[in-house]
């Protein structure tokens, strides 16, 4: 006669006599070669099924790490589409920078206070040479730095000038070369 506990078989209390359990708890359900053949907590559903849902799932790894925000937007979309039957509105004005957003998650230099910068509009008679030019005199330190130097450098322009900069699109922009072509 055994009196219950056994770990490895998760059987826990009750008796064992002539080679019948009775009255133990049985983890997990009965086991055919150590595989559980229906779990007691999920009785609906044999455990291969689970196995099956998950190896279909879609990949929800968004397909460039820069594109995360407009691909987790796409895809609440979907779901609030297809499992709701909610269409989001159609925002057609939203901006995204014509650089990766990592760009905005770069640290500015220590003590560095973002300048107030002569804004070209391109309707007056400074050529586009001198306003970079002095763009990136004004950076001062954040000017060393490629990434910031093209996150400020929509700071610097207004009317037209800045029409063009937003209606660029979105990681058109990754390096200072990309901006002065």
């Amino acid at each position: 006669m055994n009196h219950g506990q056994q770990i490895a078989g998760q059987q826990f209390g009750g008796q064992q006599i002539g080679g019948q359990q009775i009255g133990a708890q049985q983890l997990g359900g009965p086991q055919i070669g150590g595989q559980i053949i229906n779990p007691t907590f999920h009785a609906d559903r044999a455990p291969h099924q689970h196995v099956e849902a998950y190896q279909q799932a879609p990949d929800l790894q968004p397909p460039h790490r820069q594109d995360a925000d407009a691909y987790w937007a796409d895809k609440s979309a979907e779901v609030m589409r297809d499992q709701f039957g909610i269409k989001p509105k159609v925002n057609t004005n939203s901006y995204r920078t014509p650089y990766p957003p990592a760009y905005d998650l770069i640290s500015l230099p220590n003590r560095y206070k973002v300048p107030d910068f002569t804004k070209f509009s391109g309707q007056d008679d400074t050529s586009t040479m001198e306003h970079v030019n002095r763009f990136i005199i004004q950076c001062g330190e954040a000017g060393n730095r490629d990434e910031l130097r093209v996150r400020l450098f929509s700071s610097s322009l207004s009317g037209s000038a800045f029409t063009w900069f937003i209606s660029l699109p979105p990681n058109l922009v990754i390096t200072w070369a990309d901006l002065e072509k």
